[in-house]
């Protein structure tokens, strides 16, 4: 492989023209404008490095008839040797031919090895210097005190292994090797919640998050009660753990959205001298208060008889569901300036008209200051789309049997429902890596950096924000 310099990254067709390519995934937009087909974009391995093998080979071949041509013409002259001598000249034990000593073999790291990195440079991101934003941090003094079968390296690894299989495509080999992985995992971090001392460490708290992480990267149908189990084995843990280092994590709070179940030990518990930034801080508050409602309406529907005493109980919850929902409003209205968002490009290019090749959704394209940012702003609208869903619930029990979408909540509901909607779509392209060379127009991203990779590159972290924290678990 030979270093070929800084490389051009533009497509295949912009370069053969020797024009500006605008680089724009999947296909550059100036191929479309022009009406012609976009062969796509080299891997960025191949544009820095150039394959030499196939020079290098016919280099051998030539060197070897050369050395066949010299040899013919010395035994054509006479000089020749015994035919022991012959044999033991040309080709001697141990001595590779020309052609053996100019090719060198490839890098071949280790399918883990490539998955570790693969995980690290896509999710554990490390916070700027005096910024508490990052995710996965933990993990890395963690791995570092690990032993070689502990129940978070073996989780690790499962989490690592499985993340690489979704980005290579279908391997039998991976999935195994990322199932058994995760069994250990298991079984070991079983052993660890019977030992009192070993269930307290900080080690075995980021093994229960990993394996809940697995669930999520893998996708599979059982991965969703898989993964509420290893919430609810994270919530004791904390209990267990107390106050000691504990950091609200995003698993609870969507755990609560999607269970119907309060939050135990109160919104305070969790909360206080929990998360350091402020505004975030409000926005979980919001978010636990939502899945304490939430809870609260899924047992009242279950026990409730209609008379005039319980439908004045539900009328009660259906203003307490609107209180919430106007704070969050509140709180949208005070974020500071570089917590807010920005329209950046008003999108209208279908191609054929088909949407499943449309490069972003027609409207409107929204760009904020980082993911972290970008995904509490997703977690507000999330818990807003549930209160106005629980309103509607509860609306339609209150007025039954007369149809609910006559009633003023469920009008209200359905207009904030699709602006809320309208918003997560337009963040959507700058979670997945949009981006639109306008100068100043996405500002750079402030979070800090990943603990392996190149720091400008699409990660699968801001994907997995925007289906964590995007998506109503309704």
């Amino acid at each position: 492989m030979v270093y070929c310099g800084k490389p051009s990254r533009g497509c295949q067709m912009c370069r053969t023209r020797r024009i500006k390519c605008d680089e724009t995934k999947p296909t550059c937009l100036k191929c479309a404008k022009s009406r012609r087909v976009c062969p796509g974009y080299k891997d960025e391995f191949d544009l820095v490095f150039r394959n030499e093998t196939q020079s290098t080979e016919l280099k051998a071949r030539k060197a070897s008839r050369k050395a066949s041509a010299q040899k013919t013409d010395l035994q054509d002259s006479g000089q020749s040797s015994s035919p022991s001598d012959t044999t033991s000249s040309a080709s001697p034990d141990g001595v590779k031919s020309p052609l053996e000593q100019a090719v060198v073999p490839t890098l071949n790291l280790p399918v883990e090895q490539r998955a570790s990195c693969f995980f690290v440079s896509n999710f554990v991101l490390l916070p700027k210097q005096g910024e508490p934003r990052g995710f996965f941090d933990y993990l890395v003094p963690l791995l570092n005190q690990a032993g070689p079968s502990s129940h978070i390296l073996h989780a690790f690894n499962a989490c690592s292994l499985a993340l690489l299989y979704n980005r290579r495509g279908p391997s039998a080999n991976l999935s195994e090797r990322a199932l058994n992985e995760y069994a250990k995992a298991l079984s070991k971090t079983n052993a660890a919640l019977r030992d009192p001392e070993e269930q307290k460490a900080d080690s075995t708290l980021a093994a229960v998050l990993l394996l809940g992480t697995f669930e999520n990267i893998t996708g599979k149908q059982i991965g969703i009660e898989a993964w509420g189990s290893h919430v609810e084995g994270a919530i004791q843990l904390v209990k267990i753990r107390g106050r000691r280092q504990l950091q609200s994590d995003p698993f609870q709070i969507m755990h609560t959205f999607s269970t119907g179940r309060s939050p135990s030990m109160g919104v305070e518990w969790w909360l206080e001298d929990a998360v350091k930034n402020q505004k975030a801080s409000e926005c979980q508050r919001l978010c636990i208060k939502t899945g304490e409602l939430r809870g609260e309406i899924t047992r009242l529907m279950a026990i409730l008889q209609r008379t005039p005493e319980n439908i004045e109980i539900v009328l009660d919850v259906i203003r307490r569901c609107q209180t919430v929902d106007q704070e969050a409003v509140n709180w949208m209205d005070s974020l500071p300036e570089h917590w807010r968002y920005k329209t950046v490009a008003w999108e209208n290019h279908v191609p054929n008209g088909d949407y499943s090749k449309a490069e972003v959704f027609p409207g409107r394209v929204d760009a904020y200051a980082d993911i972290y940012i970008a995904s509490v702003w997703n977690m507000t609208r999330t818990a807003r789309l549930i209160l106005h869903s629980m309103i509607v619930r509860c609306a339609a029990w209150v007025c039954a049997p007369v149809d609910y979408r006559t009633t003023p909540e469920y009008a209200t509901a359905a207009r904030i429902c699709v602006e809320i909607s309208t918003d997560i779509i337009a963040c959507a392209p700058f979670h997945l890596g949009w981006r639109i060379k306008r100068g100043n127009a996405v500002q750079k991203a402030q979070l800090g950096s990943f603990a392996c990779g190149e720091a400008d590159n699409t990660t699968a972290l801001a994907g997995y924000f925007l289906a964590e924290r995007g998506s109503p678990a309704d």
